[in-house]
């Protein structure tokens, strides 16, 4: 059933959202959504297929996240009442962006898309995945560091009147359907599958970053819920509208309270498997230096004095 714009449009009422009705039966259809959905589909289902091929049993857990809690999030975000409405509402939006970037890539990557590739690949295939993993590109966005910039520079646009040409562009709209999930993708990938290898130090300081992005990651949000005037400087929605229309400021304001929400829990996952990798690889070096013998942690702390300046 598509959305009713017409229905309601007498004085409005005090509510804000849509009822719930109205969330499970507005949908629309977004060709580049379809195609994208389409492609990622076959693939996944002919990496199975191969891998099956040459043996190796590709766990149904595995096919049945990807499927269904993956594609299935990013269908539901595409087609549903965040992609109807995606042009009129503020929330909408930056709810439907925020979910692309956080909610559709981790799930999707709970279904290990490149441990499947790597399974499927060989020869040459195989060869360019590994060089595009250890690539500067996927070195830099698959860098903790990164994320936490690259999401803060992507909300800090919502508080901007720059959001108004963003929300409204047919391009931009196309943008954030196709490439901000993919953007995502890139950048839990390494950490979700352990594509780089790491040192107990580079995952404190990875850590650390990402430990200040719960507090960086918010800031859009917040000033979108504090600002007592409409950022992006157009006017409330008029006309044949549903009557459940927020007025322009406190569309903004549910804007700011979900982009809030959904900065700070898309933290949390990182940060817990950044800790968990953290404690198994802190254990792994101390086992391995317990099991020097005395001439070798000698040799081991010569070659260090030597690297220190001025020895």
């Amino acid at each position: 059933m598509f959305a009713d714009r017409t229905s309601c449009t007498g004085p409005r009422r005090a509510r804000v959202i849509p009822p719930i009705s109205t969330v499970f039966t507005t949908w629309h259809f977004d060709l580049p959504a379809a195609i994208l959905l389409a492609a990622a589909a076959v693939l996944y289902g002919v990496g199975v297929a191969t891998a099956g091929r040459k043996g190796h049993r590709w766990p149904i857990s595995r096919t049945f996240m990807f499927y269904v809690l993956g594609l299935g999030s990013y269908a539901v975000i595409s087609f549903g009442i965040l992609s109807v409405y995606s042009y009129e509402l503020r929330w909408a939006f930056t709810t439907r962006v925020a979910l692309l970037l956080f909610c559709v890539p981790w799930l999707v990557g709970l279904g290990k898309p490149v441990a499947l590739a790597e399974v499927a690949l060989d020869g040459a295939g195989r060869a360019i995945l590994d060089r595009f993993l250890n690539s500067r590109f996927m070195r830099l966005i698959g860098n903790a560091v990164f994320e936490p910039l690259f999401t803060l520079a992507i909300f800090m646009l919502f508080v901007t009147p720059f959001a108004a040409v963003l929300r409204t562009s047919p391009i931009s709209q196309i943008v954030a359907t196709v490439l901000i999930p993919l953007m995502g993708l890139l950048q839990v990938t390494p950490i979700m599958e352990e594509t780089r290898r790491h040192t107990a130090v580079a995952i404190t300081f990875e850590f650390i970053i990402s430990f200040g992005a719960l507090i960086f990651d918010a800031l859009p949000g917040i000033l979108l819920r504090l600002h007592n005037v409409v950022l992006d400087g157009i006017p409330t929605v008029t006309g044949a509208v549903p009557g459940w229309f927020p007025s322009a400021l406190r569309d903004q304001q549910l804007s700011g309270d979900i982009l809030w929400f959904l900065a700070e829990v898309a933290d949390i996952p990182v940060l817990i498997i950044l800790f968990v990798r953290w404690a198994r690889i802190d254990r792994g070096e101390a086992q391995a230096i317990d099991e020097l013998s005395d001439e070798e942690m000698d040799a081991l702390t010569q070659a260090h004095l030597h690297r220190q300046p001025g020895t």
